[in-house]
């Protein structure tokens, strides 16, 4: 995480607001010490950036590209296309 002084922050606050916008959370500063956090509002996106996160500390690879038995739509099609 990102640190700016109060002062970098006053002097380019639209800027710093652009960045947390986006996404990006800033510790601020004062003196070398952090005084406050300046992190984006939970929205959709942010939630579910935060939710993909989670998931990909325990899940495998191959979970997400091995069908469970079933035919996938697009192998149907790719069997339908050589037939023809």
């Amino acid at each position: 995480m990102e640190t700016i002084a109060v002062s970098e922050l006053l002097a380019n606050l639209k800027n710093v607001m652009r960045r947390v916008e986006r996404g990006e959370t800033l510790e601020i500063t004062s003196m070398g010490k952090v005084i406050a956090r300046l992190v984006p509002p939970e929205g959709e996106q942010q939630e579910a950036r935060r939710k993909l996160k989670e998931i990909a500390r325990t899940a495998s690879l191959h979970d997400v590209f091995s069908p469970l038995g079933e035919e996938w739509e697009a192998e149907k099609q790719k069997s339908f296309s050589k037939r023809m």
